[in-house]
């Protein structure tokens, strides 16, 4: 307890005049825990003087009180020179005046001695200033969220972190299973005679179901049934794949092609005697555009405005950045040591159960953590408009628009805005398409089997985790920074400059093995740094594009280009590559048509970002007036 004078050689304490209560819902609990240290050395000083240093203790104690107080006067500006007038006098002493209108008390005397101190303390006073200055902007440029937004945004980075982690083991094991029994020439046929016609169908099912449920319980109906999918798969389909599914020789006899014949046929004959593999591709390549496209982005688009999207965005990439390293190591390190694939395969099913529960758990804690937010905001709202005298006012619950299929797709056709976001999205599933094929064609030729492809594409996943939070940490500002148009057009600049050495490769020839094995170490970074500066520049930029536009725009249009739009893109190049394939023989000999087209689509890709820009910024300024007028 300290008493209202208590006299310390050369000091004289008195109590805090603003009320107990008042001050500690005012300071922040660090402030709080500073003042006790400080009072709590001052009883330590006074009980044992010469326990600490005797009477020059007294000297040093005076000028810690005194650097103390010029610190909290720096943090605490706004509080303390509204608590006390600070008057220096003729003899070297500070003398502390209430501003409230209770008598002035007995002052804080610091002897004359204090003169040859005051100057060290100030400059250290400034150091500690500066010092404290830098680590605050060292955190505004490495972790600029700050309050009750830090688990905000944790709850969200979670569930997109779980998200990439099952779309990494699935997208490895589907490329497993059809690469290494139907050929990489089988993508091509699955995405355009699988993929399409199973996302068109999706698209429609889901416009319907955003018009009759909930946006929690579509979120629910739309993830659940992917790994329920998994499960089944993984425990019950796979197993028995030979009793279900047809034989190589009798699908051949079907099409009519012998064992050793290539050709469209012939993938036709591998796709139909291996279906239950086919299919697991088409699931988890609709899931992939599912996935972060619709479950992540559309529900962090409802909940985080403009403000906070330039900062969380970024971060949110290199957050879930972690997912494809420990998702491929995983692969690598436990699931390909399997005593044959079949145990691999479960073992990789069990981990994409796993983040699948998480996704889920995770997006529950978030909307209960919003709810909360929300009801507290809107209690203070309605206080304040009783104080005011002003009855609140009920908001009216908007209707969710209507839309069938076929008006979605005029809606979307009658928009620029929305036409241009589909132009990046086609632009980036052409391009990536026109060099995926081929390079895993040439990884199948350096990795024939199955566990050794699945390993090699276990460490391609955490080189492209890994890469992905290099980039962020040198680009995380990219958008904060230089603006929305810098980062959308910084993903189709890097994709030309990384094809040019790819190409060269492949136009060099695959004679040799060590020839095949440059192509497939350059093939490799040119996809990884690929994928890279997508998850990083590409997804943020355009991802922020939905937030200036309306509800009925984010639902609908956003749904019809990231699945419509995404496969459309990755079909596309499919079916170009095919013709290709037909022209030229192979997709190796047709390497100098593609360049070209790959190198046409980037050029359309950056015009169109550069047009969205404009309307970008238009938009986002409208939002922001309507804001202020509600």
């Amino acid at each position: 307890m300290v008493h209202k004078h208590r006299s310390i050689p050369g000091i004289l304490l008195h109590r805090s005049t603003p009320p107990r209560r008042r001050l500690l819902n005012f300071l922040p609990a660090g402030r709080i825990l500073s003042i006790v240290v400080v009072v709590g050395f001052a009883g330590l000083v006074t009980l044992f003087p010469t326990a600490v240093g005797g009477a020059s203790a007294h000297s040093t104690f005076a000028a810690s009180v005194k650097r103390a107080h010029r610190s909290k006067v720096s943090r605490n500006k706004g509080f303390l020179s509204q608590q006390f007038l600070l008057v220096r006098g003729g003899d070297n002493s500070i003398t502390r005046k209430r501003s409230s209108k209770s008598a002035v008390t007995s002052p804080i005397t610091i002897p004359t001695t204090s003169t040859t101190i005051r100057g060290g303390d100030e400059s250290s006073s400034t150091t500690d200033i500066k010092i404290m200055s830098a680590l605050s902007k060292i955190r505004k440029t490495i972790f600029p969220i700050y309050g009750e937004e830090v688990t905000k945004f944790f709850l969200l980075g979670f569930i997109k972190f779980f998200i990439i982690m099952a779309l990494t083991l699935t997208r490895d094991l589907k490329d497993t299973l059809v690469v290494t029994q139907c050929g990489a020439e089988a993508i091509a046929f699955l995405k355009i005679y699988g993929v399409l016609p199973a996302a068109t169908a999706f698209i429609a099912l889901y416009s319907k179901m955003a018009s009759v449920l909930e946006k929690r319980a579509l979120f629910y109906t739309t993830c659940v049934p992917f790994f329920v999918f998994f499960v089944l798969f993984g425990v019950v389909i796979f197993p028995n794949a030979q009793l279900i599914q047809p034989s190589l020789e009798t699908m051949q006899a079907i099409f009519g092609v012998n064992g050793d014949a290539s050709g469209g046929m012939s993938v036709l004959a591998k796709i139909f005697s291996n279906w239950t593999s086919a299919l697991f591709y088409v699931v988890a390549e609709i899931y992939s555009s599912v996935s972060v496209g619709i479950l992540f982005w559309q529900f962090a688009n409802d909940v985080v405005p403009v403000g906070q999207a330039t900062r969380f965005y970024p971060l949110f990439a290199q957050l879930s950045g972690i997912a494809p390293i420990l998702a491929g190591q995983y692969a690598v390190r436990f699931a390909s040591q399997a005593v044959d694939f079949g145990s691999s395969l479960r073992r990789l099913i069990a981990a994409v159960t796993f983040a699948g529960t998480m996704i889920c758990v995770f997006y529950h804690l978030a909307n209960e953590f919003i709810d909360k937010q929300s009801r507290v905001a809107a209690a203070a709202a309605t206080d304040k408009k009783e104080q005011e005298g002003a009855a609140p006012i009920p908001k009216k619950k908007k209707k969710k628009p209507k839309m069938s299929m076929t008006e979605s797709a005029k809606f979307l056709g009658s928009s620029q805005y929305l036409r241009l976001v589909a132009m990046l999205v086609l632009g980036y599933g052409l391009s990536i398409n026109f060099t995926e094929i081929m390079w895993k064609s040439l990884v199948k030729k350096q990795y024939p089997d199955p566990l050794d492809y699945q390993r090699f594409m276990g460490n391609f996943s955490s080189a492209v985790g890994l890469g992905t939070i290099i980039v962020i940490f040198f680009g995380v500002h990219v958008i904060r920074l230089l603006g929305w148009r810098v980062g959308a057009i910084a993903t189709p600049s890097i994709m030309a400059l990384l094809g040019i050495p790819f190409f060269a490769c492949v136009l060099w020839g695959l004679d040799s093995p060590a020839r095949l094995s440059i192509a497939v170490m350059v093939g490799t970074v040119q996809s990884l740094l690929s994928k890279t500066s997508k998850y990083a520049l590409f997804d943020p930029t355009t991802q922020m594009a939905y937030i200036p536009l309306d509800e009925e725009s984010k639902v609908k249009g956003k749904a019809a280009i990231d699945v419509l739009g995404s496969r459309m893109g990755k079909s596309g190049g499919s079916l170009i590559q095919q013709g290709l394939v037909f022209l030229f023989g192979n997709i190796i000999s047709a390497a100098p048509a593609v360049a070209i087209l790959f190198y046409s689509v980037l050029f359309s890709w950056i015009a169109a970002a550069n047009k969205l820009s404009g309307l970008f910024l238009a938009q986002t300024e409208l939002q922001k007036a309507d804001q202020k007028t509600k």
